[in-house]
């Protein structure tokens, strides 16, 4: 067992686990934060993802004793106080969702590219959330929302 400590969502947290188990788990398990999906298992699909150090991170494939010391924010900590995120306002305008199952992931990845490229077009915007599946068929409105944001949200970290 290993005692392992982070920030989350803002907040320091110490847990006590095998350092090798997924993030995923840890995240949805023992600290009920049950945003970050589980799809593929192997980080291929996008459902699991957050942000570690503000890049984009695959929760399913990261052994917990990686984010020590780090800063991890999931869908939970993107809204603050009581107000939503520019990106999941406009998930909400664009209907940028259908079943919602991908739709934290595929916030948490465009949070990602406008932390690092807020004046991202919609070329930068295809070529990043190229590894974020929908399997509804989304895409379009899910591109619209993120370009939308990018007009107002200026890269800024929350919480």
């Amino acid at each position: 067992m290993d005692k392992i400590t982070f920030t989350l969502n803002g907040k320091p947290v110490t847990l006590t686990t095998d350092g090798n188990r997924m993030l995923q788990w840890v995240l949805r398990t023992d600290l009920g934060l049950t945003g970050t999906k589980y799809g593929c298992g192997v980080g291929l699909c996008g459902a699991c993802t957050v942000l570690v150090d503000r890049k984009m991170t695959r929760a399913c494939v990261t052994p917990v004793k990686n984010v020590a010391g780090k800063n991890v924010l999931t869908i939970e900590g993107l809204a603050a106080d009581g107000k939503l995120h520019p990106l999941q306002e406009a998930f909400a305008r664009h209907d940028a969702f259908q079943c919602g199952f991908c739709t934290p992931g595929m916030i948490m990845s465009a949070a990602a590219l406008l932390m690092e490229n807020p004046k991202a077009t919609r070329e930068d915007i295809i070529a990043h959330m190229d590894g974020n599946l929908c399997r509804c068929g989304a895409h379009t409105r899910i591109l619209d929302a993120i370009e939308d944001a990018a007009k107002t949200w200026k890269g800024e970290t929350r919480p």
